[in-house]
C-alpha cells in the first residue's frame, strides 16, 4: 500500500498549490454534513415559531449564508483553487427538539474536488443558524462537521450517513 503524503507541500516542503493542470476534467461532487446541537428550549421556540426570529427566517437565510460561502471557498482556504460551482444545494432539518442537521451538495465539471466547498457550505450555514439564534442561548453547540461522500476524480469517498 502507498505512503500518504501531503499535497499542498512542493519539493521542499514548502506550502504550494497543487497544478490540476494534467488532470482531466470530470464531474465532481461531494456533500458534508454539519450538525447543531440546542438547548431544548431553543429547539421548542424555533419549532413554534416556524424557524424564524427577531432577525428573520432562520433556514432560509442560512441556505443562501452556506450558497454564498460555497462559492467563496477559495477566498478564505488559501490553496482552495477557485471554481465555478454548477450547483450548490442545502438542505436544512430540525430532526429532533435538540437537533438540526445542515447538508450541503455540491457538484462541477472541473479538475480538482469540491469536498472544502462542501464543508465550508455546510460550515457556514451551521454557524448563520448559531448567530440568529443565539439571543435564545448561547449554549447552541455546532457538534460536528463531516464529509459525507465525494465522487469523481481518483479517489472517490462514501460514508454512511452517521
Amino acid at each position: 500500500m502507498a505512503k500518504a503524503k501531503l499535497t499542498h507541500l512542493d519539493k521542499r516542503n514548502r506550502p504550494a498549490m497543487v497544478d490540476v493542470g494534467v488532470k482531466d476534467v470530470t464531474r465532481r461532487g461531494a456533500i458534508a454534513e454539519a450538525r447543531l446541537r440546542l438547548p431544548r428550549s431553543v429547539g421548542a421556540a424555533l419549532r413554534a415559531s416556524g424557524h424564524r426570529t427577531k432577525k428573520g427566517p432562520v433556514f432560509n437565510t442560512a441556505v443562501i449564508a452556506g450558497v454564498m460561502a460555497a462559492k467563496r471557498t477559495h477566498e478564505l482556504i488559501p490553496f482552495c483553487h477557485p471554481l465555478g460551482i454548477e450547483n450548490c444545494a442545502i438542505d436544512i432539518k430540525q430532526t429532533s427538539a435538540v437537533e438540526i442537521i445542515v447538508r450541503c451538495e455540491v457538484s462541477v465539471h472541473h479538475r480538482t474536488g469540491v469536498e472544502m466547498e462542501a464543508l465550508t457550505g455546510a460550515t457556514v450555514a451551521a454557524l448563520t443558524i448559531y448567530d440568529m439564534c443565539k439571543a435564545l442561548s448561547h449554549d447552541i453547540q455546532i457538534v460536528a462537521v463531516r464529509l459525507i461522500e465525494k465522487s469523481g476524480g481518483r479517489r472517490p469517498y462514501a460514508r454512511g450517513s452517521r
